[in-house]
């Protein structure tokens, strides 16, 4: 059988290349993200700076209990930015029988940032138990590391929730296109199979020679998409070190295990998808398989129509979803959303060709003449052989046209809301940062109309599942209104005093806060509050989800309003920088963060091109023998090279115009959603690259071979497997 399997694949090396393509660039995408998640996962910081600890007791995450539909409830933890312990803590346990030393380090009034501690093993439960008292943990041993703020943690959370977000993505994905590749390879191998079905070849031999075939190119693209898959790990790794996002020495696992995932995992799909594409094959009678074979399938039975028109309408369902969610659930909801279109363009790909055949047959016949109404034949009676070619080029233009564009559209809205809300034309800092009382002696400078001094912070909110994160600003309310206008749309910044705050309308309507109400939250050194809402503004992802007053303390940066002739006083206070330069700096920074994700986005777009492109490559070469028959029916080449030319543009314009429509969709949900506009922001020429890169895709994957097909005699390929 394994001898028989490799003849065969050998003998149609199109549409192996193809499949070995699409497996290979699975393995690699899989292996590199498997490390990536696996180092993630198993990072362990050592202690630095409590080295000499027995144990360090610290706030380094609060524990989010949440209860589910089915009553259920489930805990997640958040990590804390800026978690602090309360000083009084080190007293109790200096009281402990046996601890030798306590220092207190970095005391901020009556908080600590931790409690490194010398004692013996025999009073750790005894620390545990006041620690956990005091709502903070104790880090004892080899989990002291945890204990420390480090780049590395930071890093490693990196590199988790990334992969958790974009992982179970890439996945789907890589499953899609493998099973669709080789589900068509297979498809085009029928009458291999039904002749041996005719020469009394049984089902099980029938299934076992495919599975054989799958798992030889499964084997082979292993040796090409393990040594990729290393190149891809240390590319991205040494880019990921570049740009800040992992420090140098932060460790890499060995890529063993992940190289054994993504090779299992792409054979395991190849295998699953060539058993199902041969499932027809199989069952037909040994004497009736040359004649049923011959006949093009039915468009699809009942089963598939059904699940295609519930996916379709599950997919507009989740579209409203996607501009109800906020922030990252948003984008996961848009992606998943995306999923679920071109799942249901797939299903339903025999329905949508045949209608749009017949809905295009006037132009093609119009334009093309006879080389139209074969153009027209061959989609009508080829709607569910094209099926692979539509779902592939729907996914490319889905991906290509919402996913990366939406990265754009949060830079951009980011960079606009900052410096359309910011009145003030002077910032200063300092690298200790600006107290209270420098901010009071920059108000007295004369030619100064106003300044506030702000500090950059986060909190924790719930969402559905848990807590998450929300970017969030500090600020002196005393004169806020004259250094930024967050525009305010409901409520007034004049009520911000303590134990209130202000919220961006994006954070209120996910957390479902409204003016007057109480938002509960906790800050970001872990400690629990409920505050007034007191207003609600539509600047959040220029300002922060949410604004807190602070009055004392120390500031970050001080936006100052000034009448242009202040420059030389306010350098005796700090640094100072236009605003201007400000949000230069924000969008720099903005590409720099977003860089991680528009690598993830690309690594999809790119394989969803690699799809299109494989799929109609392996369509072109199956049609050997239909274009040869037609040329000895007397179609001269120049009336079959005009024949593809109308195919492609009636299936260009099929798979455009989905896909767009998909896309369109997609982008305009999410974009609402975070910035409240209903019309995005579409790069310079970027739907010009996109259409454009897709049709010319397209044209190459099909014109040349077909040009090569039609330099063959047609007396010697009509005979051919082709």
């Amino acid at each position: 059988m394994f001898k028989l399997a490799m003849r065969l694949l050998l003998r149609r090396p199109g549409t192996s290349i193809a499949t070995l393509v699409a497996l290979a660039g699975g393995v690699m995408i899989l292996m590199s993200l498997a490390v990536f998640v696996q180092s993630g996962l198993q990072f362990k910081p050592e202690p630095k700076q409590f080295a000499a600890a027995d144990v360090v007791v610290a706030h380094r995450h609060i524990t989010v209990s949440t209860k589910e539909f089915d009553g259920e409830v489930t805990t997640s933890e958040v990590p804390l930015p800026e978690g602090t312990v309360p000083v009084a803590l080190a007293d109790q346990i200096r009281a402990l029988s046996g601890v030798t030393e306590v220092q207190v380090v970095g005391v901020r009034g009556d908080r600590a940032t931790a409690i490194a501690i010398q004692a013996p093993s025999s009073v750790n439960e005894r620390i545990d138990q006041l620690a956990e008292g005091a709502g903070v943990e104790a880090y004892a041993g080899d989990e002291r590391g945890w204990a420390e703020s480090s780049t590395a943690i930071e890093a490693r959370s990196l590199l988790v929730e990334a992969g958790s977000a974009f992982g179970g993505y890439v996945v789907l994905l890589i499953v899609f296109v493998v099973a669709g590749t080789v589900g068509l390879s297979v498809r085009h191998r029928r009458r291999d199979l039904a002749l041996l079905r005719a020469v009394a070849a049984t089902p099980a031999q029938v299934r076992r020679l495919v599975v054989a075939e799958a798992a030889v190119v499964g084997l082979a693209s292993a040796v090409i998409g393990v040594p990729a898959g290393l190149w891809a790990t240390h590319w991205v790794h040494d880019e990921m070190v570049t740009r800040g996002f992992l420090p140098a020495g932060f460790p890499i696992v060995n890529p063993a295990l992940g190289a054994l995932v993504a090779v299992a995992l792409t054979m395991l799909v190849a295998v699953l998808a060539a058993r199902l594409a041969a499932r027809r094959v199989a069952r037909i009678r040994p004497a009736e398989a040359l004649g049923e074979i011959a006949v093009e399938p039915p468009r699809g039975g009942r089963v598939r129509l059904a699940f295609g028109l519930l996916t379709l309408a599950g997919a507009v369902v989740s579209l409203f979803f996607a501009a109800a969610l906020a922030g990252t659930a948003a984008l996961a909801a848009a992606v998943g959303m995306l999923y679920l279109f071109v799942m249901a363009v797939a299903l339903l790909a025999p329905w949508v060709n045949g209608f749009a055949a017949r809905l295009l047959a006037p132009v093609l016949r119009t334009v093309w003449g006879v080389s139209g109404d074969l153009a027209v034949a061959n989609l009508r009676a080829n709607a569910r052989g094209m099926s692979a070619v539509l779902s592939a080029l729907v996914l490319s233009v889905g991906f290509g046209g919402s996913v990366w564009f939406l990265q754009d559209n949060l830079q951009r809205q980011t960079v606009a809301q900052s410096r359309d809300g910011m009145l003030a034309d002077r910032v200063l800092t300092a690298p200790q940062g600006l107290s209270p009382a420098a901010v009071a002696k920059v108000r007295q400078i004369p030619g100064v109309e106003a300044a506030t001094g702000v500090r950059r912070t986060s909190v924790v909110v719930r969402v559905f599942d848990g807590a998450e994160p929300a970017v969030a600003r500090a600020a002196d309310p005393a004169q806020l209104t004259s250094t930024m206008d967050l525009k305010v749309r409901e409520g007034s910044l004049a009520g911000l005093t303590d134990g209130t705050i202000a919220a961006s309308a994006l954070q209120a309507s996910s957390s479902g806060w409204k003016v007057g109400g109480t938002a509960e939250m906790w800050l970001a050194d872990g400690t629990p509050v409920k505050s007034r809402v007191v207003a609600i503004y539509d600047r959040g992802l220029g300002f922060g989800d949410v604004l807190l007053p602070q009055s004392g303390g120390t500031y970050d940066e001080v936006l100052v309003r000034t009448q242009g002739t202040t420059d030389r006083q306010l350098a005796a206070v700090g640094t100072v920088t236009t605003a201007d330069d400000l949000t230069g700096q924000l969008g720099r920074d903005l590409a720099i963060s977003a860089w991680l994700n528009k690598l993830l986005i690309t690594v999809m777009v790119g394989y969803a091109a690699l799809a299109a492109g494989n799929t109609m490559v392996m369509a072109a070469l199956a049609r050997g023998r239909e274009l040869a028959l037609l040329r000895l029916a007397g179609v001269t080449r120049r009336q079959v090279r005009r024949m593809v030319n109308a195919e492609q543009v009636g299936l260009l314009g099929t798979a455009l115009t989905v896909g767009a429509a998909i896309a369109g969709a997609t982008l305009i949900a999410v974009v609402h959603a975070l910035t409240g506009t209903f019309v995005p922001y579409i790069p310079p020429l970027g739907w010009v690259i996109v259409l454009g890169g897709t049709t010319a895709l397209a044209l190459v994957t099909t014109i040349l071979p077909v040009s090569r097909l039609l330099r063959v005699p047609p007396v010697h390929a009509a005979g051919t497997k082709e």
